[in-house]
């Protein structure tokens, strides 16, 4: 049980460091610049940075009261215990159900770009390397991250950690050296409406890039699922979710303008996530082996995020499972480790078996593209639903802490925020930037409906057969002295 101290995660094992790496890494920031940003730039053009600067302020919105919750319930459930406490406890297993679903596929999904990415790149290199077989690379990486969980948070962490810090640092560089060489081409003017692509004049552009760039904001709350192995969970947990999306935040910014003044920002609707009008093309013709250091940058970002999320699903998944809404089996820990070993082992059947059956079923890219729609559809909506349960939460339960811009006007405007993306990563033409979704890509939400609809029936059984299990999704594992007897016996506090 979680007040058990033999038996449970392993207590203060992680501090600031390693938990704002968590978010950092699940946020994929080599990726994200190399190959999300770039879809903004069909709308927003050589404007994409004041794109990447509205996305980064709707998502501090969200940011914001994720940290808010985290602070008042640190517990491995997260996004569940947030809603389950804000909302109701129905809401708050769903929620979990959904959560644990896509975050225990989003190691399938990096596996497979690790595998196409390193095939592409040898082939590419070398003519002989057979441009499919990609799954070696997928299935190493599989086994890496496995081992990295296995040995449990903190070896999990620092890796990732030490991860995260080349990815970012590669980037940095990168743009630094792009700026110095854009000279007088250096201008603030692409944080203006002015270099839009055609047909997206003004902030209509603007907005319609934001929406995609939006998508590379999705990780940021990684940090809360370590909520019982970080030291002083309370105040770390809300720096690292605040930190890692205004910090990332602003690598997105320099990053996007660093390109879009040295590419030019009247040809910047032409840039892509491959090709020659790339973040690597542009690196292999004129940085030299530069382009080495932005591939190696972009594999790196794929296991730091396949690693960091992988932590996020066994710890939810854990937590759920330690108060029986999940089977018992995932709430049990390594002797020595102290990792949820059956929900590593689960995590690594889960992505082999979906990123083999998926890769080799259509391709690699295709099944990429299918996995990510998924996932992107259910983090967003949970995103939505997490507004929701800070006002609700401070409304019902804490209105002696309530603030009216923290847990009323700002869930609101982060839900305003993520409703646009939610219509476009679902392919729903709400806007005419958004295009339907092709098969395979449209099976994304069937596969998302029918998993909730099952999702829906397990709470109805879990009333009938065993009526306090649901309403414990909410609660928590107190860090102060004394509260954990209260948490055995379900007591949540005000």
């Amino acid at each position: 049980m979680s007040g058990d101290p033999h038996t449970g995660l392993l207590r203060d094992a992680v501090g600031l460091r390693e938990v704002l790496f968590q978010s950092i890494t699940a946020m994929a920031p080599a990726a994200a610049v190399a190959a999300s940003i770039p879809a903004g730039a069909a709308f927003a053009g050589g404007s994409l940075p004041l794109s990447v600067l509205v996305a980064l302020i709707a998502c501090l919105f969200t940011a914001s009261c994720v940290a808010e919750l985290a602070r008042q319930l640190p517990s491995a459930g997260s996004v569940a215990t947030y809603s389950a406490q804000g909302l109701h406890p129905w809401i708050g297993f769903l929620v979990g159900w959904g959560y644990v679903f896509v975050e225990a596929l989003v190691p399938a999904l990096l596996l497979l770009q690790l595998g196409f990415t390193t095939a592409g790149t040898l082939h590419q290199e070398w003519s002989s390397y057979p441009v499919d077989l990609w799954w070696p690379w997928s299935l190493a990486g599989a086994v890496v991250i496995a081992a990295a969980g296995f040995f449990g948070v903190r070896a999990s962490a620092r890796f990732g950690t030490v991860l995260g810090v080349f990815e970012v640092l590669v980037f940095l560089v990168f743009a630094v050296m792009l700026i110095s060489q854009a000279g007088d081409a250096n201008t603030l003017s692409v944080f203006g409406t002015s270099h839009t692509a055609e047909g997206y004049e003004g902030f209509s552009g603007i907005f319609a890039g934001s929406v995609y760039t939006v998508l590379a904001f999705a990780g940021f709350e990684a940090a809360a699922p370590l909520a019982e192995e970080a030291r002083d969970p309370r105040r770390t947990l809300r720096r690292a979710v605040l930190g890692a999306a205004l910090s990332i935040g602003l690598v997105y910014v320099l990053t996007t303008y660093a390109m879009s003044v040295y590419f030019g920002p009247g040809e910047f609707a032409s840039f892509a996530a491959s090709g020659p009008a790339s973040w690597e093309g542009v690196a292999r013709a004129s940085f030299g082996l530069f382009w080495v250091l932005v591939f190696l940058a972009v594999v790196n970002s794929t296991l730091a995020n396949a690693n960091a999320c992988a932590n996020v699903s066994t710890r939810t998944a854990f937590a759920l499972g330690r108060i029986g809404v999940f089977p018992r089996a995932f709430s049990r820990v390594h002797p020595r480790h102290r990792s949820p070993v059956a929900g590593v082992a689960v995590q690594f059947v889960v992505a082999v078996a979906a990123m083999l059956g998926l890769g080799f079923a259509y391709d690699p890219v295709t099944a990429f593209v299918l996995l990510a729609t998924v996932i992107v559809t259910v983090v967003i909506g949970v995103y939505i639903v997490a507004n929701l349960a800070c006002a609700g939460y401070f409304l019902r339960r804490r209105r002696d802490a309530f603030n009216l811009v923290l847990h009323l006007l700002f869930p609101l405007l982060g839900i305003a925020a993520f409703v646009p993306a939610l219509l476009t990563a679902a392919g729903i033409p709400a806007f005419d930037f958004v295009t339907e979704l092709s098969a395979p890509v449209s099976y994304a939400g069937p596969v998302v409906g029918v998993w909730m609809l099952i999702g829906l029936a397990v709470p109805a059984v879990l009333a009938r057969r065993h009526p306090d299990r649901l309403a414990q999704t909410g609660r928590i594992h107190l860090e102060e002295p004394g509260q954990a007897q209260d948490n055995e016996r379900g007591a949540v506090p005000r």
